[in-house]
Order: C-alpha cells, then sequence, then structure tokens
C-alpha cells in the first residue's frame, strides 16, 4: 500500500545533505583509533571458507517464495520476473552461483534508491530530523542476500556464535520476548531482595554507522574466511545510492559506512557488528539484553 507522501518544501538533496552530516557527526564525535585493531580472539575449531553453491531446485525456491517488491531500478516487475522465472532459471543459477564461488557481488546490485520515511505520522513532515532513510534494492540483488543469508545463518547458528541476548532479527524472538526476558530477570532480582536499576540504550542512526573494517574484523574472528570473507567485503564496497522524494531524484552518492536499512543481510550483519557489546556489558557485572539496536 502506497500513502501519499506529507506536505513538505524539502528536496532530495535535503535528505542527502541530512542523511550524511548526521552519519559524519555520529564518527567525528569518536576518538581517533585503529579500526582493524581489537582485543585477541582464541582460535576457533570452526571455519566459513566459502558460501556452496546452489541447485537450480534452490534458485527456483528463493526466487518464488520472495516478496514481489518491485524497485525502480528493476528492469521489470519482480512480480514478472517470478512468472517467467522457470525459462530464466539457468541464467539466474549461473548467475547467483558465480557471484557465491568468486566471492564477488555485482555493482549493479550495490546500487540502491533511497526513500525518506516518517518516523511516526504525528510528526511534522517539514523537518527532515523526523525521517529515517530506508533502501529500495533491486529484486535480483536481495534474492542474492537471501542465498548467502541462508548459510552464514546456518554456520553462526550451529557454532554457536550469535549473541543469545540479542533478540532483534531472530526467529523466534520477538519484543514480546524480549520484554519477558528483562521482566523476569527484574522479579528474580526482587525476590532475591537486590536492588535493580535498568539502564536503556539506543544508538543513533545505528544502521548508518556501520564501520566495515571492523564489521569485517569481527567476521575473520568468527571464522569467516576465504571466498566468503572476500564475497561480505565486496558486498559492503563500492556501493551507492540515491534519494528520491516526489518527483525529483538525486545525483550518486557513494556509501562508505553503515549496512543498508531496508536490504536482507543488514541485520544479520548488524547484530554481529554489536556482538562485542555484550562481553563489554558482562564485564561490568552487568546483565544486559538486545533488540535490534535497542
Amino acid at each position: 500500500i502506497l500513502l501519499p507522501l506529507p506536505p513538505s518544501s524539502l528536496s532530495a538533496d535535503d535528505f542527502v545533505n541530512h542523511f550524511e552530516k548526521k552519519v559524519d557527526d555520529i564518527r567525528s564525535s569518536f576518538a581517533k583509533s585503529n579500526d582493524t585493531a581489537g582485543p585477541a580472539h582464541t582460535a576457533l575449531p570452526c571455519a566459513l571458507t566459502s558460501f556452496s553453491p546452489l541447485s537450480p531446485d534452490e534458485i527456483s525456491r528463493l526466487v518464488t517464495a520472495g516478496r514481489p517488491t518491485t524497485c525502480p531500478l528493476d528492469p521489470i516487475p519482480s512480480s514478472l520476473l517470478q512468472t517467467i522465472s522457470g525459462d530464466l532459471l539457468p541464467y539466474l543459477t549461473s548467475l547467483i552461483n558465480s557471484s557465491l564461488t568468486a566471492g564477488y557481488v555485482p555493482s549493479v546490485f550495490k546500487r540502491a534508491r533511497v526513500a525518506p520515511l516518517l518516523k511516526k505520522p504525528t510528526l511534522d513532515p517539514s523537518d527532515v530530523n523526523n525521517y529515517r532513510p530506508v533502501s529500495l534494492l533491486s529484486f535480483l540483488s536481495k534474492t542474492l542476500e537471501r542465498a548467502v543469508l541462508g548459510q552464514l545463518s546456518c554456520y553462526l547458528s550451529q557454532n554457536d556464535l550469535l549473541d543469545p541476548n540479542q533478540s532483534g532479527f531472530k526467529t523466534g524472538h520477538s519484543t514480546e520476548t524480549a520484554l519477558l526476558c528483562v521482566t523476569e530477570a527484574l522479579r528474580t532480582a526482587k525476590a532475591n531482595s537486590l536492588s535493580s536499576a535498568l539502564i536503556l540504550l539506543d544508538l543513533s542512526a545505528a544502521f548508518d554507522t556501520v564501520n566495515h573494517q571492523i564489521l569485517l574484523s569481527t567476521h575473520s574472528e568468527l571464522g569467516i574466511s576465504g571466498a566468503a570473507h572476500a564475497w561480505i567485503a565486496s558486498y559492503l564496497t563500492g556501493r551507492s545510492y540515491q534519494v528520491a522524494w516526489r518527483e525529483s531524484v538525486s545525483a550518486p552518492h557513494a556509501l562508505t559506512t553503515g549496512v543498508p536499512q531496508g536490504s536482507v543481510l543488514g541485520p544479520l550483519l548488524f547484530s554481529l557488528y554489536t556482538k562485542s557489546l555484550g562481553s563489554v556489558i558482562s564485564s561490568h557485572g552487568l546483565s544486559y539484553h538486545c533488540y535490534g539496536d535497542d
């Protein structure tokens, strides 16, 4: 359902300037550091060195099971692509498997059309601060992401590498399970005559400020190497976006930080990026629970 755009005198360039300035201001508020430096980690017995090629049947299921959301960057409507996917299956299989085995994401799959979304309907639509950037990505690029998501999630789950205290972006978890966990911790503390202090942390522009070098270093620490690591590095680098607002579209801009909001892989990559936060909190003798960027 497409909702009518709110009344506003803003332009596409206004959103570009705001989104980029917000990220720059947040990044500049931190002290300069070595992006690739990190604590020493014990070598893991497990490793993910490459993504396995998929069979034509697996590719077909990925294409037809995806929600047919058409992006302005799609050459044809995604619903039509799903309808004729049987005829195109040899080419789609070759395209996706070539990317997986070579550890390379085609540049055409790294373009996004950003649609500014009003955070709440009650907010002032003339204030650029009240919008968040949501990336519209081509249907095939998201299909490729799903191929990687399945294998990456399986590797992380089988080797118990995900933060058990992160309820966001996880099957079988929700705001309800997160609330139950925190409430039960408070109830248990009260039953044991202990005092409790609840500290709430919400990260600003969380997805947009992800540092690529730190994220890739985290993947290496989790045993992801070789062509699999190269694929993720290729996915992150060389990305670009254009902001579309009303009848105007901005010029293309390079995206050097962050993971796209609206992507398939973005939530999982963000969860891995913030995984070390749990050990920092625990080192101070505190319990914690995360949901998304909260």
